[in-house]
């Protein structure tokens, strides 16, 4: 058990990497958003699909509604949560990404009227007040609105690409598939964009954060979500937004306010009520 412990705190950290090394890329070294988003997906694409390769299964089916529907969420996810960073700090992005998250999927299950427990309504309700303190305008604390409405649009993405695929039989297969046909559609966007110059920093940055946090991380993920307990996936997840947190203020000192320290209370609390009691 020790072994597994140790390989989610890994898995943890390297999620939350992903909002640090894309804060560094494009909020730091000033690289266009969108190079980032292509340069992050053609390199987790490259790393899934060579994992997928090597563990010698066959290749999932790359046009259906489901890759199709996957790619496009996942390109919406990939797009807004670049140009987030332009101008929100790193766990200011991944608390309300996190937050948007929460409210999504509690939205959907309300929608398909699916039976909801007491405990999953407070969740909501107390990780939707958590978002309103955190984007709630107040004095020389107001949340970069360009920030804040491409993390919603991201975190929103990043719900129905979750939801998505809660039935997959090859979780792994299908994010490789899902990277390698997100990838052109990305490079449709690129024209569009052209406010930073791809720089080598830039590109590194891009590249580990497709490679290894996002691509080793995902497939890391996915080889040992089976070995865990329900309460306890869900229960680890909490831990990105909070590490991403430390992580900011101790990488790039970026300040750490008691709104921010509360409004995360609010929004991981609330999804922590929210998981589900069984083991």
């Amino acid at each position: 058990m020790l072994k597994i412990l140790l390989l989610v705190a890994l898995t943890m950290c390297a999620f939350a990497a992903n909002s640090i090394l894309n804060r560094i890329g494009v909020g730091i070294y000033g690289m266009d958003p969108m190079d980032f988003a292509a340069i992050r997906v053609a390199a987790g694409a490259m790393t899934l699909w060579a994992l997928v390769w090597l563990r010698g299964t066959v290749m999932p089916q790359l046009l259906s509604w489901r890759r199709i529907a996957g790619a496009v969420t996942l390109t919406g996810y990939m797009i807004g949560f670049s140009w987030a960073y332009l101008s929100l700090d790193a766990g200011l992005g991944a608390l309300i990404l996190f937050g948007v998250l929460q409210v999504v999927v509690f939205g959907w299950a309300v929608t398909a009227r699916q039976t909801i427990p007491t405990r999953r309504w407070f969740g909501a309700v107390v990780a939707f007040v958590g978002l309103c303190v955190l984007l709630w305008p107040s004095g020389g604390q107001t949340v970069p609105p360009g920030g804040a409405i491409a993390m919603i649009v991201a975190g929103i993405a990043w719900a129905a690409y979750t939801l998505l695929g809660r039935t997959e039989p090859d979780a792994l297969g299908a994010t490789a598939a899902n990277f390698l046909l997100c990838l052109p559609i990305v490079l449709l966007a690129l024209p569009f964009s052209d406010i930073g110059s791809p720089g080598t920093p830039g590109i590194v940055t891009a590249i580990l954060a497709g490679a290894v946090t996002s691509g080793l991380g995902y497939a890391l993920w996915y080889r040992i979500l089976p070995e865990l307990p329900a309460t306890l996936a869900g229960i680890s997840q909490l831990s990105v937004p909070v590490l991403t947190v430390i992580a900011g203020a101790l990488v790039l000192t970026e300040p750490l306010t008691l709104r921010l320290v509360l409004a995360g209370l609010l929004v991981i609390g609330g999804i922590a009520i929210s998981l589900p009691k069984r083991h």
